[in-house]
C-alpha cells in the first residue's frame, strides 16, 4: 500500500475533528439542526486551516444517507465517495486551472440536472478569486436563483478579490490562523498515535513556525521523522527549517542586559557560522522584545505570547531587567538596524552595530546616572548651570531652571540640532524667536505674515521634535507656545537666507528670480 502523508491521513473527517475553528463549526452546525442553510458559503482565511476539509465535512452532512445531519455517519456511499473525491453530487473545482468564461458555462449548463444519489448537488471551487471577471458575471445569475437543491461553497486566500456582487450572494465565514498551542497539541497526538518519539520543544518549535497553518505543520513533522533516525531533537528542527532557537536568544538577550557587547557579538558570530540566516535571527530578536514588552505589561501571560510556560516565566524574568522605555528603545534600534541593512547591503555588518549599540546603552545609562554630578554633558551650552541631569531622568526634582537669555544664545544651535533631525522644522523655526519662559512653558514669537510656520509646528509630531530637542540641548523639560506677534515682517533677501545660502554654496549656485 502507498505511503500517505500526514496532511491527507490526518485530514478532519467531521466536525469535531476540525482544529481551531470552533465559532465556524458551530454555525454550520446550527444551520443544518435549524433547517437554515444558505445556498452558498464563502470560506476565506489563510492557507493550511481548513477551509476545503470544513467545505468537504459539510458536504458530506448536507448528502449523507441519514442528513442532513450534524453528525455524519461516514459510513455511507456517500461519506465514502466525497471523501475520496469521486462523488458525483461533491463536485470540486480549482479555481486556478478552470477561470474562464468558457467552464463557468459548462457549471451553469449542468447546475439544472438533479442529483444522482444525494439530497444536494454541492459545488466546491477552491481559490475561487483566481476566476476572471468574466466568469464572476456569469455566475451571478446562477449563484443569485439557483435550483434549491443546489449548494456553492466558494474557498478563497484573498477575499478582497473576489468581486462585491459574488461576496453579496455568499454568507462569509473567516477562518483563523490556528494558535501555535493548539496545532502543538495536535502534532502531539500525530505523534503519539504513529509511535514517534519527539520532545515537547520540537513540537511548539514547529507549531511556532508553520504560522498558524496545521498543514505546514503536519508537512514539516513529517519530513523530521523522515530526517530523524531515532527520537526528534530541537536541533532537528533548527537544521531542518533554519530557525533560530528560543534559547539562543536568551542568551543574547542576556549578554545586553549584562552589558556584555563582546559576549552578544560572539553569540552572533557563533549563529552565523552555524549557517543560520542573519535576516530571520533579526526579525526573531525583534519578536523577542516584543514578547519581553508582552511579559512586562501582562506578568507572563501565555495568550498573549503563545509560548510554553517554562519560556514565559523565563521571559518575565529576562523583562524585570528592564524599564519598558528601555524595551520600546531596545526595540526601535533593532527595526532601524533593517533598515541600515538596505542602504548598507550588509544585514550583518547593521546587526553587530546596533546590538554593540543596545549592550553599550544599558552601561552608559547606568553610569550616567552615577557620574552627572562629575561630568558636564557635552551638549550644554556654556551658559547653563553647572549641574546637569541626565536626560534618561526627567523627574519634577531634576528639571532645571533656565533663563530666556540663555535659550537666545543658543537659538541657534538648536535650530542647527533639529535641522538633523527634521529639515523642515528647523527651517520654519528659524523664522521665530523665543519670547519668554514662564511656569516651564517657552513662548515663541513668529511674525503676523508667518501664520503658516505657525500652524506647522503646531503639528504634534513637530511639537514633540522641538521640546525633545530643547530637553536634549538645555536638559530643562520646556513646553513650546506658538504665538503671532502684531508686527509684519519683510522676508529676507533669499541669499541672506541660512539654509538658502548653504544650497548656493554646496551646489555652487546663484539666485536668478524671486517671487
Amino acid at each position: 500500500m502507498s505511503y500517505t502523508v500526514f496532511a491527507l491521513k490526518w485530514r478532519p473527517k467531521n466536525f469535531e475533528e476540525i482544529i481551531g475553528q470552533n465559532h465556524i463549526v458551530a454555525t454550520l452546525r446550527n444551520a443544518i439542526l435549524k433547517n437554515r442553510l444558505a445556498h452558498a458559503y464563502l470560506f476565506a482565511g489563510p492557507r493550511g486551516v481548513g477551509k476545503t476539509s470544513t467545505a468537504r465535512i459539510l458536504a458530506k452532512a448536507l448528502n449523507c444517507k441519514e442528513g442532513p445531519t450534524a453528525h455524519p455517519c461516514l459510513k455511507c456511499s456517500s461519506c465514502n465517495e466525497i471523501a475520496s473525491g469521486r462523488s458525483l453530487d461533491c463536485i470540486e473545482i480549482d479555481g486556478a486551472s478552470n477561470r474562464g468564461i468558457d467552464e463557468i458555462r459548462v457549471l451553469r449548463e449542468n447546475v439544472k440536472f438533479s442529483p444522482v444519489g444525494g439530497k444536494f448537488k454541492i459545488y466546491i471551487i477552491d481559490e475561487v478569486h483566481m476566476l476572471t471577471q468574466e466568469a464572476f458575471n456569469a455566475l451571478l445569475k446562477t449563484l443569485e436563483e439557483p435550483p434549491e437543491f443546489v449548494k456553492f461553497i466558494f474557498a478563497t486566500t484573498t477575499p478582497h478579490k473576489v468581486i462585491p456582487t459574488i461576496l453579496s450572494r455568499c454568507q462569509r465565514f473567516d477562518f483563523r490562523r490556528i494558535p501555535a498551542l493548539e496545532i502543538s497539541a495536535q502534532l502531539e497526538r500525530i505523534a503519539s498515535s504513529e509511535k514517534v518519539a519527539v520532545e515537547k520543544d520540537v513540537l511548539f518549535a514547529i507549531a511556532k513556525a508553520s504560522d498558524g497553518s496545521l498543514r505546514d505543520a503536519e508537512s514539516v513533522l513529517d519530513q523530521l521523522i523522515s530526517f530523524s533516525k531515532g527520537k526528534i531533537s530541537l536541533k532537528d528542527v533548527v537544521s531542518v527549517l533554519g530557525l533560530v532557537d528560543q534559547e539562543s536568544l536568551f542568551e543574547i538577550t542576556d549578554r545586553i542586559i549584562q552589558k556584555d557587547a563582546l559576549g552578544a557579538l560572539n553569540l552572533l558570530n557563533a549563529l552565523v557560522d552555524n549557517g543560520k540566516d542573519i535576516q530571520v535571527f533579526s526579525s526573531s530578536l525583534i519578536e523577542h522584545f516584543r514578547n519581553l514588552m508582552i511579559a512586562k505589561v501582562s506578568r507572563g501571560d501565555v495568550k498573549l505570547i503563545d509560548l510554553p510556560e517554562e519560556s514565559c516565566q523565563e521571559l518575565l524574568r529576562q523583562s524585570e531587567s528592564f524599564t519598558l522605555e528601555e524595551i520600546f528603545s531596545a526595540f526601535n534600534i533593532l527595526v532601524n538596524a533593517q533598515e541600515m541593512a538596505k542602504r548598507l547591503d550588509s544585514m550583518r555588518i547593521s546587526l553587530e552595530i546596533n546590538l554593540a549599540r543596545l549592550a553599550y546603552n544599558q552601561r552608559s545609562a547606568a553610569s550616567a546616572a552615577s557620574g552627572a554630578s562629575q561630568k558636564q554633558p557635552l551638549t550644554s551650552p556654556k551658559s547653563a548651570p553647572a549641574k546637569e541631569v541626565p536626560a534618561s531622568v526627567k523627574t519634577e526634582d531634576s528639571i532645571q531652571p533656565i533663563s530666556l537669555d540663555t535659550i537666545k544664545d543658543s537659538w541657534q544651535r538648536l535650530i542647527d540640532n533639529l535641522a538633523a533631525v527634521k529639515i523642515s522644522v528647523a527651517t520654519y523655526l528659524s523664522e521665530g524667536e523665543p519670547l519668554k519662559v514662564l511656569k516651564n512653558v517657552l513662548t515663541i514669537a513668529f511674525p503676523k505674515n508667518y501664520s503658516l510656520h505657525k500652524e506647522s509646528l503646531e503639528k504634534k509630531d513637530n511639537r514633540v521634535i522641538i521640546e525633545k530637542g530643547i530637553f536634549d540641548l538645555f536638559h530643562t523639560d520646556l513646553k513650546v507656545n506658538f504665538i503671532l506677534s502684531q508686527e509684519s515682517r519683510v522676508k529676507e533677501d533669499s541669499e541672506n537666507n541660512s539654509f538658502i545660502r548653504s544650497a548656493l554654496d554646496m551646489f555652487q549656485g546663484r539666485v536668478i528670480k524671486e517671487e
